[in-house]
Protein backbone atom coordinates (compact mmCIF):
# COMPACT_ATOMS: atom_id res chain seq x y z
CA UNK A 1 0.00 0.00 0.00
CA UNK A 2 2.09 2.95 -1.22
CA UNK A 3 -0.60 5.53 -0.41
CA UNK A 4 -2.80 6.00 2.65
CA UNK A 5 -5.64 8.52 2.70
CA UNK A 6 -6.02 10.41 5.98
CA UNK A 7 -8.40 13.28 6.68
CA UNK A 8 -8.77 15.88 9.40
CA UNK A 9 -12.15 14.80 10.81
CA UNK A 10 -14.38 16.52 13.35
CA UNK A 11 -12.86 14.54 16.20
CA UNK A 12 -9.33 14.37 14.89
CA UNK A 13 -7.53 12.51 12.12
CA UNK A 14 -9.22 9.49 10.56
CA UNK A 15 -8.66 7.14 7.59
CA UNK A 16 -9.98 8.70 4.40
CA UNK A 17 -12.32 5.86 3.49
CA UNK A 18 -14.19 5.60 6.79
CA UNK A 19 -14.39 6.73 10.40
CA UNK A 20 -12.43 3.78 11.80
CA UNK A 21 -9.58 4.27 14.29
CA UNK A 22 -6.45 5.63 12.63
CA UNK A 23 -3.71 3.68 14.43
CA UNK A 24 -4.57 0.21 13.01
CA UNK A 25 -4.63 1.67 9.49
CA UNK A 26 -1.22 3.29 10.07
CA UNK A 27 0.27 0.07 11.43
CA UNK A 28 -0.94 -1.94 8.41
CA UNK A 29 0.30 0.66 5.94
CA UNK A 30 3.71 1.04 7.59
CA UNK A 31 4.22 -2.73 7.73
CA UNK A 32 3.98 -3.06 3.94
CA UNK A 33 7.30 -1.20 3.47
CA UNK A 34 9.39 -0.77 6.61
CA UNK A 35 12.34 0.91 4.89
CA UNK A 36 11.38 3.78 2.59
CA UNK A 37 10.55 7.36 3.60
CA UNK A 38 7.14 8.57 4.73
CA UNK A 39 5.98 11.59 2.74
CA UNK A 40 2.92 13.57 3.84
CA UNK A 41 1.18 15.53 1.06
CA UNK A 42 -1.14 18.42 1.97
CA UNK A 43 -3.38 20.33 -0.45
CA UNK A 44 -4.44 23.96 -0.23
CA UNK A 45 -7.57 26.10 -0.64
CA UNK A 46 -10.82 24.95 -2.33
CA UNK A 47 -10.44 21.19 -1.74
CA UNK A 48 -12.65 19.16 0.59
CA UNK A 49 -12.48 15.39 1.20
CA UNK A 50 -15.65 13.55 0.20
CA UNK A 51 -16.86 16.22 -2.19
CA UNK A 52 -17.72 14.90 -5.63
CA UNK A 53 -16.09 17.83 -7.40
CA UNK A 54 -13.31 18.93 -5.03
CA UNK A 55 -12.10 15.83 -3.18
CA UNK A 56 -8.28 15.94 -3.12
CA UNK A 57 -8.15 12.12 -3.10
CA UNK A 58 -9.60 12.18 -6.61
CA UNK A 59 -7.36 15.02 -7.67
CA UNK A 60 -3.73 15.95 -6.88
CA UNK A 61 -3.44 13.49 -3.96
CA UNK A 62 -4.52 10.52 -6.08
CA UNK A 63 -2.34 8.03 -7.92
CA UNK A 64 -4.86 8.30 -10.79
CA UNK A 65 -6.52 11.75 -10.77
CA UNK A 66 -9.86 12.12 -12.48
CA UNK A 67 -9.65 13.50 -15.99
CA UNK A 68 -11.00 16.88 -17.04
CA UNK A 69 -9.07 19.30 -14.83
CA UNK A 70 -5.84 20.88 -16.06
CA UNK A 71 -4.52 21.13 -12.48
CA UNK A 72 -5.07 17.43 -11.68
CA UNK A 73 -1.46 16.26 -11.65
CA UNK A 74 -0.69 13.31 -9.35
CA UNK A 75 1.61 14.33 -6.52
CA UNK A 76 2.10 10.72 -5.34
CA UNK A 77 3.30 9.63 -8.77
CA UNK A 78 5.52 12.69 -9.05
CA UNK A 79 7.12 11.77 -5.72
CA UNK A 80 7.80 8.17 -6.74
CA UNK A 81 4.81 6.25 -5.36
CA UNK A 82 2.84 3.63 -7.27
CA UNK A 83 5.72 2.24 -9.35
CA UNK A 84 6.25 -0.87 -7.23
CA UNK A 85 9.82 -0.05 -6.20
CA UNK A 86 11.00 -1.99 -3.13
CA UNK A 87 11.87 1.17 -1.18
CA UNK A 88 8.89 3.36 -2.11
CA UNK A 89 7.95 3.97 1.49
CA UNK A 90 4.52 5.32 2.36
CA UNK A 91 2.68 8.34 1.03
CA UNK A 92 0.15 9.99 3.34
CA UNK A 93 -2.49 11.91 1.36
CA UNK A 94 -3.75 14.32 4.01
CA UNK A 95 -7.10 15.96 3.30
CA UNK A 96 -8.81 18.74 5.22
CA UNK A 97 -11.94 20.90 4.69
CA UNK A 98 -10.64 23.92 2.78
CA UNK A 99 -13.88 25.10 1.17
CA UNK A 100 -15.91 28.21 1.98
CA UNK A 101 -14.47 31.69 2.48
CA UNK A 102 -10.74 32.32 2.66
CA UNK A 103 -11.15 33.41 6.30
CA UNK A 104 -12.86 30.17 7.23
CA UNK A 105 -10.29 28.07 5.37
CA UNK A 106 -7.43 29.98 7.03
CA UNK A 107 -8.86 29.16 10.47
CA UNK A 108 -9.48 25.55 9.50
CA UNK A 109 -5.90 25.20 8.29
CA UNK A 110 -4.71 25.66 11.85
CA UNK A 111 -7.19 23.05 13.11
CA UNK A 112 -6.02 20.69 10.36
CA UNK A 113 -2.43 21.27 11.45
CA UNK A 114 -3.30 20.04 14.92
CA UNK A 115 -4.77 16.86 13.37
CA UNK A 116 -1.69 16.41 11.19
CA UNK A 117 0.55 16.70 14.25
CA UNK A 118 -1.37 13.81 15.81
CA UNK A 119 -0.84 11.71 12.67
CA UNK A 120 2.91 12.33 12.62
CA UNK A 121 3.24 11.74 16.37
CA UNK A 122 1.45 8.39 15.91
CA UNK A 123 3.83 7.42 13.10
CA UNK A 124 6.80 8.30 15.33
CA UNK A 125 5.46 6.03 18.07
CA UNK A 126 4.90 3.14 15.65
CA UNK A 127 8.19 3.45 13.76
CA UNK A 128 10.59 5.82 15.55
CA UNK A 129 13.49 5.66 13.10
CA UNK A 130 11.76 6.36 9.78
CA UNK A 131 12.31 9.56 7.85
CA UNK A 132 9.15 11.69 7.73
CA UNK A 133 8.84 14.48 5.17
CA UNK A 134 6.03 16.80 4.10
CA UNK A 135 5.10 18.74 0.98
CA UNK A 136 2.26 21.26 0.89
CA UNK A 137 0.79 23.92 -1.36
CA UNK A 138 -0.69 27.32 -0.49
CA UNK A 139 -2.79 27.09 2.72
CA UNK A 140 -1.41 23.60 3.14
CA UNK A 141 1.81 25.33 4.23
CA UNK A 142 -0.10 26.78 7.20
CA UNK A 143 -1.26 23.24 8.02
CA UNK A 144 2.31 21.92 8.02
CA UNK A 145 3.74 24.87 9.97
CA UNK A 146 1.06 24.43 12.62
CA UNK A 147 1.98 20.76 12.90
CA UNK A 148 5.69 21.57 13.24
CA UNK A 149 4.92 23.89 16.12
CA UNK A 150 3.07 21.11 17.99
CA UNK A 151 5.55 18.28 17.37
CA UNK A 152 8.82 17.45 19.08
CA UNK A 153 12.22 18.32 17.69
CA UNK A 154 13.26 15.70 15.13
CA UNK A 155 9.74 14.50 14.37
CA UNK A 156 9.85 15.88 10.79
CA UNK A 157 12.99 15.70 8.68
CA UNK A 158 12.18 17.98 5.73
CA UNK A 159 9.22 20.04 4.50
CA UNK A 160 8.75 21.60 1.05
CA UNK A 161 6.25 24.47 1.10
CA UNK A 162 4.96 25.54 -2.32
CA UNK A 163 3.68 29.13 -2.63
CA UNK A 164 2.95 29.13 1.09
CA UNK A 165 -0.11 31.17 2.09
CA UNK A 166 1.14 32.12 5.54
CA UNK A 167 2.67 35.23 7.09
CA UNK A 168 6.39 35.46 7.73
CA UNK A 169 6.00 36.22 11.45
CA UNK A 170 3.77 33.17 11.93
CA UNK A 171 6.15 30.97 9.95
CA UNK A 172 9.09 32.28 11.97
CA UNK A 173 7.27 31.41 15.19
CA UNK A 174 6.70 27.86 13.96
CA UNK A 175 10.42 27.54 13.17
CA UNK A 176 11.38 28.68 16.66
CA UNK A 177 9.86 25.78 18.59
CA UNK A 178 9.08 22.07 18.41
CA UNK A 179 9.89 20.26 15.18
CA UNK A 180 10.31 23.60 13.42
CA UNK A 181 13.71 24.08 15.08
CA UNK A 182 15.17 20.96 13.46
CA UNK A 183 13.24 20.28 10.23
CA UNK A 184 14.65 21.48 6.92
CA UNK A 185 12.09 23.90 5.48
CA UNK A 186 12.36 24.65 1.76
CA UNK A 187 10.31 27.67 0.75
CA UNK A 188 9.41 27.36 -2.95
CA UNK A 189 8.46 30.76 -4.35
CA UNK A 190 7.77 32.37 -7.71
CA UNK A 191 7.01 35.90 -8.81
CA UNK A 192 4.09 34.31 -10.69
CA UNK A 193 2.41 34.08 -7.27
CA UNK A 194 2.89 37.75 -6.29
CA UNK A 195 -0.71 38.70 -6.99
CA UNK A 196 -2.03 35.86 -4.80
CA UNK A 197 0.34 36.84 -1.97
CA UNK A 198 -0.85 40.44 -2.25
CA UNK A 199 -4.50 39.38 -2.15
CA UNK A 200 -3.90 37.28 0.98
CA UNK A 201 -2.30 40.27 2.67
CA UNK A 202 -5.34 42.40 1.85
CA UNK A 203 -7.84 39.79 3.09
CA UNK A 204 -6.18 38.20 6.14
CA UNK A 205 -5.04 40.44 8.99
CA UNK A 206 -1.29 40.33 9.54
CA UNK A 207 -0.03 39.23 12.98
CA UNK A 208 2.19 42.33 13.03
CA UNK A 209 1.90 45.59 11.06
CA UNK A 210 3.83 45.45 7.80
CA UNK A 211 4.25 41.68 7.75
CA UNK A 212 4.03 39.91 4.38
CA UNK A 213 3.56 36.39 3.08
CA UNK A 214 6.35 33.91 3.77
CA UNK A 215 7.35 33.82 0.09
CA UNK A 216 9.04 37.16 0.78
CA UNK A 217 9.81 37.01 4.49
CA UNK A 218 10.79 33.49 5.60
CA UNK A 219 13.78 34.01 7.91
CA UNK A 220 17.17 32.87 6.69
CA UNK A 221 18.35 30.16 9.08
CA UNK A 222 20.59 27.08 8.79
CA UNK A 223 17.46 24.92 8.37
CA UNK A 224 15.63 27.15 5.86
CA UNK A 225 16.11 27.76 2.15
CA UNK A 226 14.08 29.93 -0.22
CA UNK A 227 14.10 28.80 -3.86
CA UNK A 228 12.57 31.12 -6.46
CA UNK A 229 11.48 28.74 -9.21
CA UNK A 230 11.10 31.40 -11.93
CA UNK A 231 14.51 32.96 -11.31
CA UNK A 232 16.74 32.56 -14.35
CA UNK A 233 19.80 31.87 -12.23
CA UNK A 234 17.94 29.24 -10.20
CA UNK A 235 16.83 27.38 -13.32
CA UNK A 236 20.38 27.48 -14.71
CA UNK A 237 21.85 26.14 -11.46
CA UNK A 238 19.30 23.33 -11.26
CA UNK A 239 19.88 22.47 -14.92
CA UNK A 240 23.62 22.09 -14.23
CA UNK A 241 22.73 19.79 -11.32
CA UNK A 242 20.61 17.60 -13.64
CA UNK A 243 17.12 18.98 -12.93
CA UNK A 244 15.68 20.42 -16.13
CA UNK A 245 12.68 22.56 -15.19
CA UNK A 246 10.55 24.32 -17.79
CA UNK A 247 10.60 28.12 -17.64
CA UNK A 248 7.41 29.85 -16.52
CA UNK A 249 4.79 30.36 -19.21
CA UNK A 250 2.59 32.93 -17.42
CA UNK A 251 3.02 36.13 -15.50
CA UNK A 252 0.40 35.12 -12.94
CA UNK A 253 -0.12 31.55 -11.72
CA UNK A 254 -0.77 30.10 -8.27
CA UNK A 255 -0.15 26.47 -9.29
CA UNK A 256 3.08 26.61 -11.30
CA UNK A 257 5.11 25.35 -8.30
CA UNK A 258 3.72 21.88 -8.95
CA UNK A 259 2.52 22.04 -12.57
CA UNK A 260 5.74 23.16 -14.29
CA UNK A 261 7.37 20.22 -16.10
CA UNK A 262 10.41 19.00 -14.21
CA UNK A 263 9.64 20.39 -10.75
CA UNK A 264 8.69 17.03 -9.26
CA UNK A 265 12.01 15.51 -10.33
CA UNK A 266 13.62 18.12 -8.06
CA UNK A 267 11.13 17.67 -5.20
CA UNK A 268 11.42 13.90 -5.37
CA UNK A 269 15.20 14.13 -5.02
CA UNK A 270 14.91 16.63 -2.14
CA UNK A 271 12.71 14.21 -0.20
CA UNK A 272 14.06 10.80 -1.23
CA UNK A 273 17.73 11.81 -1.23
CA UNK A 274 17.59 14.37 1.55
CA UNK A 275 20.86 13.28 3.16
CA UNK A 276 22.70 13.60 -0.16
CA UNK A 277 21.20 17.07 -0.73
CA UNK A 278 21.84 19.11 2.44
CA UNK A 279 20.59 22.68 2.45
CA UNK A 280 24.12 24.07 2.74
CA UNK A 281 25.09 22.44 -0.57
CA UNK A 282 21.97 23.77 -2.29
CA UNK A 283 22.49 27.23 -0.83
CA UNK A 284 26.02 27.33 -2.24
CA UNK A 285 24.88 26.90 -5.85
CA UNK A 286 21.57 28.80 -5.89
CA UNK A 287 21.18 32.58 -6.24
CA UNK A 288 21.37 34.31 -2.88
CA UNK A 289 18.65 36.90 -3.46
CA UNK A 290 15.24 36.39 -5.11
CA UNK A 291 13.83 38.89 -7.56
CA UNK A 292 11.73 41.67 -5.99
CA UNK A 293 7.96 41.50 -5.78
CA UNK A 294 6.08 42.43 -8.99
CA UNK A 295 9.24 42.05 -11.09
CA UNK A 296 7.47 39.48 -13.29
CA UNK A 297 4.17 41.31 -13.59
CA UNK A 298 5.72 44.78 -13.92
CA UNK A 299 9.17 44.38 -15.49
CA UNK A 300 11.60 47.25 -15.01
CA UNK A 301 11.47 49.87 -17.79
CA UNK A 302 14.20 49.81 -20.42
CA UNK A 303 16.10 53.09 -20.72
CA UNK A 304 17.70 54.34 -23.98
CA UNK A 305 21.23 53.00 -24.27
CA UNK A 306 22.79 55.87 -26.22
CA UNK A 307 21.26 59.08 -24.84
CA UNK A 308 23.86 61.84 -25.51
CA UNK A 309 25.28 63.41 -22.38
CA UNK A 310 24.12 66.94 -21.66
CA UNK A 311 21.21 66.81 -24.11
CA UNK A 312 17.53 66.11 -23.64
CA UNK A 313 15.82 63.33 -25.51
CA UNK A 314 13.34 64.45 -28.16
CA UNK A 315 9.81 64.72 -26.77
Amino acid sequence: MPLLQVNAGRDGPEPGANHAPLNPALVRALDTDPSGPIIVMVHGFKFCPGSAATCPHRHILSLSPRAGCWKALSWPRGLGFGAGAPDEGLGIAFGWPARGSIWRAYDRAEQAGEALARVIAAIRRITPGRQIHAIAHSLGARVVLTALRRLNAGDVDRAILLAGAEYGVTASGALSCGAGRTADVINITSRENDLFDFMMERLIAAPEPGDRMMSHTLPRRPNTLTVQMDHHGTLEALDRAGYVIAPPSARICHWSSYLRPGVFDFYRALLRQSRQMPLARLRAVLPERPDPRWSRILPAPTLPRHLPLGRKAAS
